[in-house]
């Protein structure tokens, strides 16, 4: 018998969309242990020159205008503007996707990224080969710039996004609420004791985890400032990501601190680390809001990217698991208000809880 092959391709706009892919892989993996499985960097120069151009051209606009950023979110969503935006994507990735399509010739694509996703449907509507397209949602909204027409399976965070799809004309078995994946890993992350022994912290310490995606964003040294007024002893986590320079400053603070500062750059302990806090202070990016709900784990949200992640933020709030700080509003009173109170600091954590879906990406890799 022919091995099945699955094509997986991700695009590293945040580490995000890499994470839910490599769940997915993995998940398959375990469930066609012989079948031929290829992950890939849509974006990758190696890839496209074009591509990875446009996610350069991605993260400046996100770091001197994020406004436009915002601007060009509202507009792809809309009816003309989107369909526009959604064609141009396209048309101008389709070569990129029909050469990797050729190479690697699988029976199933999944993409955790709308880009190609388009550029898959694209292909798929010029009448190539037979070909099994899925698209897995990494985010807690739906926008438009995921919908494609010839996608066979889509896979959203919640229901709400499902049945927006449904009424968008797809078919109601071709739509499923799964969840976002995240790690298998996180159903075998210790007990918050035995993390908190290893880390050689006490169990009665205040520990607050920082975050700011694989790229360290999130103003992570404001709001260290912040929280270097609290009256109540903290041990402050942060975990820079691939931000060298941030883990560097991260460190030398940590010498001068009236609070206990522990620095990560990009490590595999995320989790474990989430484990072993209380509350976790981060931009709202939906897999690491995701991995926080799986763990029951509090949150404060502030700086979101204009766009999905304002999304993402109004979803955790709505559902009592994360507070969103608003700029203007102060972090530390917020924080130190709910350390003080056990219970509300339990409902947050219980809120997170229920929305957690630890088990989507084995349930993509059962439906496949």
């Amino acid at each position: 018998m022919e091995k099945r092959k699955f094509l997986i391709m991700t695009a590293s706009i945040g580490a995000g969309h890499t994470q839910a892919a490599m769940a997915v892989r993995d998940a398959l993996a375990e469930k066609f242990p012989d079948a031929e499985i290829h992950m890939l960097d849509f974006m990758d120069r190696r890839i496209s020159v074009f591509n990875s151009m446009l996610k350069w051209l991605y993260l400046h606009m996100l770091d001197f205008v994020p406004n436009l950023y915002d601007v060009f979110y509202r507009i792809s969503g809309g009816a003309s503007g989107g369909t526009a935006a959604r064609q141009l994507t396209a048309a101008g990735m389709y070569p990129v996707m029909a050469r990797l399509l050729e190479k690697y010739r699988p029976d199933v694509l999944v993409c955790t990224h709308p880009f190609p996703e388009a550029a898959a449907s694209l292909w798929k509507r010029m009448g190539s080969r037979e070909l099994r397209l899925i698209a897995v949602l990494t985010d807690y909204s739906l926008h438009q710039i995921w919908v494609y027409p010839r996608v066979d399976a889509y896979f959203t965070a919640t229901e709400e996004m499902r049945q927006g799809l449904i009424s968008m004309g797809f078919a109601e078995e071709a739509v499923h609420a799964c969840g976002i994946p995240v790690s298998s890993r996180i159903r075998q992350v210790p007990e918050r004791r035995v993390i908190r022994e290893a880390l050689g912290v006490g169990a009665e310490s205040r520990v607050v985890l920082l975050m700011g995606g694989g790229l360290g964003l999130g103003g992570i040294e404001n709001t260290l400032d912040e929280l270097e007024s609290m009256s109540l002893p903290l041990t402050l986590f942060v975990i820079a990501g691939r931000n060298q320079e941030l883990e560097r400053r991260v460190a030398e603070r940590a010498e001068r601190s009236r609070q206990i500062i522990r620095v990560w750059g990009y490590t595999r302990e995320v989790q474990s680390l989430m484990q072993a806090s209380d509350i976790l202070i981060t931009k709202p990016g939906a897999l690491t809001m995701s991995e926080a709900f799986a763990l029951g784990l509090p949150m404060l949200l502030h700086e979101p990217i204009p766009g999905p992640e304002t999304e993402n933020a109004i979803y955790a709030e709505a559902h009592g698991a994360a507070v969103w700080i608003h700029a203007g509003a102060s972090l530390a009173a917020v924080l130190e208000d709910i350390l003080q109170q056990p219970a509300r600091l339990q409902a947050m954590s219980d809120a997170a809880r229920a929305c957690g879906k630890p088990d989507a990406a084995s349930k993509i890799a059962a439906w496949i």
